[in-house]
């Protein structure tokens, strides 16, 4: 854990230099003095033992560092090769915000390089993932899919993020549900969009809602999912099936969450407390693990939280993305990586997907979950299928 207790701040070259520096001296209790007369044999032994620990170093503070420059992004985006200023015939970014059921909500537009307005283009709506916002792996998919030709929007949940909606961080399916189809009202009407050709892209806990959406919003012309997760069943059974046990004890707690707040009391949250990298690290589960580096030390925003409303889980144990998956008639592409721990929940939507034959299961060699929102070839893998999918079908 010596690594992960390295403060953001340290992590520059000169600074890594100087603790490795000190983590010799430590390590081998020998003075400075003594190191600079040591034989080049001895040099060399040491040099090779730690060359390893320099090395792990350093390519945490190029991770580190990636997303310190996403926080002093103009728009606040924190993932990698972001945009950085509009400039002519590139992608350029439009933050937005309008208005759904009376909340405001906020959003990003990215559209394609050389953009006429006066032109129709089709358009992608990316739903992002449980506790994630717009400027993470969606904004990453979206920008990636406007470099494509594609009019994109990622937008925040409502209750969560910028957008607007209290008590902050209500998680409920039919609130995600329906921003999906607000952000498919709003992009229908931007200049250049062809309403007759709009696509869905949902990432992680996004991508269940994305096919709850697509079973009744036929708007949506080809669907796809990278990295699906099923919300209602984890919140309801646990992951993998872990907290069956459990479930009429936690609908208890929630009624009373509900009950308190009805009678105007303190609202109630799941998670209300930051994880730190100790508690990550005993979680049994990579897809919780790689969560807590990915959003709350790589990829952090002020905005992201794991916290979400007790009461919500009401309405989402009681809820499964897969219910009625015969409705979707539409193409379908589910991604997902070979190795992660959540691809039962891909699996299992995709074969009850009978109603479509327009349909794909990929999966992107030696990735996990998490690592489909980030590392550069598994991201490409992603985005070299999207292009070919959405290519043929919108």
């Amino acid at each position: 854990m010596y690594l992960r207790s390295i403060s953001h701040k340290n992590l520059s070259i000169t600074n890594i230099q100087k603790m490795l520096f000190a983590f010799l001296l430590f390590k081998d209790g020998v003075s400075k003095n003594s190191i600079k007369t040591k034989n080049n044999i001895t040099l060399k032994r040491i040099v090779l033992q730690h060359f390893i620990i320099l090395l792990i170093i350093f390519m945490e503070a190029n991770v580190m560092s990636s997303a310190q420059k996403g926080l002093s992004n103009p728009w606040g985006l924190v993932y990698e090769d972001a945009i950085t200023e509009n400039l002519p015939n590139k992608v350029n970014i439009h933050p937005v915000t309008y208005k759904l059921n009376g909340i405001d909500i906020a959003a990003n537009v990215y559209t394609p390089p050389n953009y006429n307005p006066s032109k129709k283009y089709p358009s992608v709506v990316v739903a992002h993932p449980n506790g994630g916002v717009k400027e993470q792996v969606a904004g990453l998919y979206a920008q990636r899919l406007a470099e494509a030709g594609y009019i994109t929007i990622a937008a925040d949940a409502a209750y969560q993020g910028a957008s607007g909606g209290m008590p902050r961080n209500v998680d409920k399916p039919a609130n995600r549900i329906e921003d999906i189809r607000g952000m498919a009202d709003f992009i229908s009407q931007y200049p250049g969009a062809d309403d007759k050709r709009i696509g869905l892209l949902g990432i992680c806990g996004g991508g269940g809602y994305a096919l709850a959406a697509a079973k009744t919003d036929k708007r949506f012309k080809a669907v796809a999912t990278l990295s699906m997760f099923n919300s209602g069943l984890v919140r309801r059974n646990g992951f993998m099936n872990s907290q069956l046990s459990t479930i009429q004890e936690r609908l208890k707690q929630a009624s009373e969450a509900r009950a308190i707040e009805a009678a105007g009391g303190e609202i109630l949250y799941m998670n209300p407390t930051k994880t730190t990298d100790e508690m990550a690290e005993k979680m049994p589960f990579e897809l919780y693990r790689e969560g807590h580096y990915y959003y709350n030390k790589t990829h952090a925003h002020p905005n992201s939280t794991f916290r979400y409303t007790m009461s919500s889980l009401l309405d989402l144990m009681a809820w499964d993305a897969t219910t009625n998956m015969e409705l979707i008639d539409q193409p379908l592409l589910m991604m997902a990586g070979s190795k992660a721990d959540s691809y039962y929940m891909t699996e299992s939507a995709f074969n009850l997907s009978t109603g479509t034959t327009q349909k794909e299961l990929f999966l992107i060699p030696g990735a996990t979950a998490i690592q489909t929102y980030y590392v550069p070839e598994y991201v490409q893998q992603a985005m070299n299928k999207l292009k070919e999918f959405f290519g043929k079908y919108l």
